[in-house]
């Protein structure tokens, strides 16, 4: 079938049969002059058994008989073949055919041509020139599913062909989608003279060739996916000028150099990606030029080791940036990385952000609240150090689908909206801090699949405990390592795509649901570390797909349920420490891939199943149950010794188990050592409380008899025996200890409390000399307690009574719950608080303890603490008013300059710090600053009185009435005037001033 162009101006393609003609084939052509370049190509038409025909010529638009040349016939007019052989494309302006010398037509050929047009409206039949440019494309592919089978040249138009869409108004060809079609061969550049063709799609196919440079004359293409083929080569720098191409997409094939540097002269294209190439050169810069870039994949190229250009940031448009294993150094925005600090602010300016991954860097800080707030898509911030809440307004993303929050320190609460607004199908924020409890819209959209909180401190769920396992399109649970409690809800029966369910190391309680039996599709139950009870459901052999059973450390009991068979995939049981008992099912050695299995610490009974032998076990466990009989052969090795110990009745040969055929002998002898051990350890204790019974009575006994040596000394009237306070003279009630002794907290039966100083010294044994010494201070002691006993002054601490025997002396004083003076500056001395009234204590012990004897012969008993003691103490050993005067002073200078008596921090006691810093750095810098300098002149008063009290020589202190004097005059005229170290007498000094000094 040949087809030639009608002569009327409206093309009309007609078809003439010859009956000779069988098939065309290419031939050289019969004269250069016959043929337009690019357009014409020459085929000799076979005849049958009577010979070929002349040959033809078959233009792109049309076919033209050529009759063979005759070289004695020559003409300089046009062929005698009709003019009206032109193209049947008016737009492509064909010129007739002319073949440059004068041929003739031979009568054969010209009946041929009066025959065709006499048959001709009955074989009215063809194709449009597109068609046959698709028919020729098709010849360059091997089709091996004939997915191009109905491309028929028989038909009108292309437009109902596999993969071709047509314009509905011009019928032309505007799309051609032949992915997954399986064809191989070249890319067909001919594709490119569909003048309107917008898309192109050979995606998934076996396209191998290199991609021509000629591509570019398909100026109208703007969709362009040659993914997944096996095109090899550089990448023609020709593709951007394909003016309105769009989208590229050359993923999975063999591309290799550079990018071409026209790439940047794109200035429609959105879409680039080569991702699994083999481009080997350097990330251009040049592709921050194509500003509208919305998606850059280069994923998975060996590109040199280089860093990302910064040029990159010029794409205002970009959407998404994939740079995957491509030998970069990375920006902050990339993740796996070892980026640190804070994310960046002005995020809040990314408004077409949708996807951002910064996970596996060493990211710190909080996450921003302006990152939250934009329309994200996908927010993974997983493996970096994160710290504190999740931002409220990440629960405001409409289209928020993926959060993965996974190793961090965030802690708080999470926003109880989260999932209300978003589609969420993937959570993960294992590994964190966050509690308190699940938010109840999660699960509110229905589409969540995946939910991992492991290893936080979450405590409940809002509507229930379990709620949220029992969602319908649930893939992934993950709720280990946190507190949950309660029990599951038998809610989770609706969970029938639920895959994995680990609750592991929670406070999950009660029975486990029959319900579970119904998750046909789970694959991994871990429940271990909880405190399940009762025995395992019936229904829980109905999980065919289970591979993984793991509820060790519970509290489950009872016998394993029948059926266990159907677990064909388990290959790991773990039921270790719990309480269930009866016989080892004979099923479990039916299940083939089973590998892990530790039955420990159960009530296990009778043997072990001969079957499990056909088990390729890689770890099992029997120990401490109540098997008995003999091991199994495969497992009587020394190796698997401790597997099965603390079975008393399991017998085999190996070390600390039976070696009779099922007997236990042995067992018995165990036991009678057990019950011997147990007896004498009984024996033990009851020997051990015995013991201490009489010790405790001894102590009693003793002490009832010390108390009867003691000597009560009252003055006032006593709601108390000494009895009591003797009781409380325990280390645990010491409350201090001082220069004098040391104080005990007693508490009365009536509920009152007391201060009981008991004084140094103890007992010396000697001769009947020394008790008639003792005999004579004993009296002394009493005269001065006395005579402090009658004192009755409102700043004194009341003394009740004083408690003696010759070896120990107890003063009972009022207790004052206030504290001390001390515990308001720094340190625990005599001057004690009664509300805001200051009180004294040991008022007049150092003239006490000197009357013990200890004073004036020994320096075992030091009359006062180290700081406050009196100079002429470490000579005389003697102490009176005087060093009381010299101890108050001490206190008013530590009043005045805020300091310790003794400080490391000057080196020295306090009473020569002042003196030394007042002569060489004055008087500012021996105040306290924390004391109001609008009251220095009265202060400095006061820090005088205090150095006149702390002179070194007793004779120059005054009397304490004088000393009282001076505090009242404070603020008047007589201003006392600083005493001069070298130990004169101080102005103060006055006819008044002895060496017994009164007290006020």
């Amino acid at each position: 079938m040949l087809r030639l162009c009608s002569p009327s101006p409206t093309p009309m393609n007609i078809f003439y049969v010859y009956p000779r003609l069988i098939s065309i084939r290419p031939i050289q052509s019969e004269g250069q002059e016959i043929r337009q370049p690019g357009e014409s190509t020459v085929y000799q038409a076979v005849g049958n058994e009577q010979g070929p025909i002349s040959p033809i010529a078959v233009d792109y638009d049309a076919v033209y008989i050529i009759p063979k040349r005759n070289t004695t016939q020559h003409h300089n007019t046009s062929p005698t073949i009709p003019s009206v052989l032109r193209s049947a494309t008016p737009a492509s302006n064909a010129a007739p055919l002319n073949f440059g010398v004068v041929q003739f037509v031979s009568l054969e050929v010209t009946m041929l041509l009066l025959l065709l047009l006499l048959v001709s409206p009955l074989l009215a039949v063809s194709i449009n020139q597109e068609g046959l440019f698709l028919q020729r494309v098709k010849q360059g592919f091997d089709d091996p599913t004939g997915a191009l089978s109905n491309w028929n040249d028989r038909d009108d138009t292309p437009c109902n062909w596999y993969g071709v869409t047509c314009d509905p108004e011009t019928r032309t060809v505007n799309s051609l989608d032949l992915s997954n079609t399986y064809i191989a061969g070249p890319f067909p550049t001919l594709l490119c003279r569909l003048h309107d063709l917008h898309s192109l799609s050979l995606y998934n196919n076996s396209i191998n060739s290199t991609l021509p440079a000629d591509i570019s004359t398909c100026q109208s293409l703007e969709h362009l996916n040659l993914g997944q083929n096996l095109l090899t080569g550089a990448l023609p720098s020709t593709l951007a000028d394909m003016p309105n191409l769009r989208h590229l997409d050359f993923t999975g094939n063999n591309f290799s150099g550079d990018i071409p540097e026209s790439f940047g002269r794109f200035r429609r294209l959105e879409v680039l990606s080569l991702v699994g190439n083999l481009m080997d050169g350097t990330l251009p810069p040049f592709l921050g030029n194509i500003s509208t870039l919305k998606q850059l994949n280069l994923s998975y190229n060996p590109f040199a080791p280089s860093r990302i250009p910064p040029e990159l940031g010029n794409l205002t448009s970009l959407e998404i940036l994939w740079l995957t294993q491509c030998n970069l150094r990375c920006p902050d925005e990339l993740y796996n990385n070892s980026l640190s600090g804070g994310l960046p602010a002005g995020m809040r300016n990314l408004t077409t952000l949708r996807l951002f991954d910064a996970s596996t860097n060493e990211l710190d800080g909080t996450i921003p609240d302006e990152l939250c707030q934009l329309p994200l898509e996908s927010l993974n911030l997983y493996e970096n150090r994160f710290e504190g809440k999740l931002p409220e307004s990440i629960a405001d993303s409409p289209n928020l689908y993926e959060l993965r929050l996974f190793q961090n320190r965030l802690s708080g609460v999470l926003p109880k909206d989260l999932g209300k607004k978003s589609p969420l199908l993937w959570l993960d924020i294992s590994y964190n801090q966050f509690s308190g409890a699940i938010p109840a819209s999660l699960c509110s959209k229905g589409v969540l699949e995946e939910l991992l909180l492991i290893h936080n401190s979450f405590s409940a769920f809002r509507r229930g405990a379990g709620w949220i396992l029992g969602t319908s399109t649930r893939i992934l649970t993950e709720l280990a390592h946190n507190l949950f409690s309660g029990q599951i809800a038998k809610t989770i029966a609706s969970a029938s795509s639920l895959q994995l369910l680990i609750i592991w190391k929670n406070s999950f309680s009660g029975t486990i649901p029959d319900e579970v039996g119904g998750l046909e599709n789970l694959v991994d139950f871990s429940g271990s570390d909880n405190q399940f009870s009762g025995p395992l459901p019936a229904s829980i052999v109905n999980l065919r797909q289970l591979g993984k059973l793991d509820l060790h450390n519970n509290k489950l009991s009872g016998e394993l349920p029948s059926g266990i068979h159907t677990w064909k995939k388990l290959n790991m049981l773990n039921l270790r420490n719990n309480g269930f008992s009866g016989n080892i099912p004979k099923e479990i050695g039916t299940l083939s891939i089973l590998n892990y299995l530790d039955l420990s610490e159960n009530r296990f009974s009778g043997k072990i199943p001969d079957g499990l032998q056909n088990l390729k076990l890689n770890e099992f466990n029997f120990s401490n149950n109540r098997l008995s009989g003999d091991i199994p052969s495969l497992y009587a090795n020394k190796i698997y010794r401790d597997n099965f110990l603390g079975n008393p009745g399991l017998c085999g040969d190996l070390d600390g188990l039976c070696n009779g055929r099922g007997e236990a002998k042995s067992w018995d002898y165990v036991w009678v050592l057990r019950c011997i051990f147990i007896l004498a350890a009984a024996v033990l204790i009851v020997g051990v409380g015995w013991f201490y019974w009489k010790y405790r009575s001894f102590k009693k006994a003793k002490r009832a008899i010390d108390k009867s040596k003691w000597t009560l000394m009252s003055f006032h009237k006593l709601g108390f025996s000494e009895y009591e306070i003797l009781d409380c003279l325990d280390e645990d009630n010491v409350i201090g200890s001082g220069g004098s002794g040391k104080v005990y907290k007693a508490v009365l039966s009536n509920g009152e409390a007391v201060a009981v100083k008991k004084l140094w010294g103890g007992s010396n044994k000697g001769n009947e000399s020394d008790d008639v010494e003792k005999g004579q201070i004993q009296d002394g002691f009493e005269a001065e307690v006395d005579t402090l006993g009658k004192i009755r002054h409102k700043n004194i601490v009341k003394l009740w009574c004083c408690c003696t025997t010759k070896d120990c002396k107890l003063l009972v004083y009022e207790y004052m719950p206030n504290g001390s003076l001390g515990d308001l500056l720094h340190s625990n001395k005599g001057g004690l608080l009664d509300g805001q009234r200051a009180r004294v204590a040991d008022f007049g012990v150092a003239k006490v303890v000197d009357t013990t004897g200890k004073g004036p012969k020994s320096m075992s008993v030091i009359a006062g603490s180290c700081g406050y003691i009196a100079p002429e103490y470490a000579y005389t050993l003697r102490v009176n008013e005087k060093s009381d005067l010299y101890s108050f002073g001490v206190v008013i200078l530590e009043l005045v300059t805020g300091r310790h008596p003794v400080d490391a921090e000057f080196g020295e006691d306090l009473v020569k710090w002042v003196c030394t810093t007042l002569d060489q750095k004055g008087v500012d810098h021996v105040l306290d600053p924390k004391l109001d300098s609008c009251f220095k002149e009265e202060i400095c008063k006061v820090l005088n009185i205090g150095i006149l009290c702390t002179s070194p020589l007793p004779i120059n202190r005054p009397s304490m009435r004088r000393v009282v004097k001076m505090l009242q005059d404070v603020g008047g005229e007589n201003q006392p005037k600083p005493v001069k170290k070298d130990g004169k007498l101080s102005p103060y000094y006055h006819e008044d001033a002895s060496d017994q000094g009164s007290v006020v």
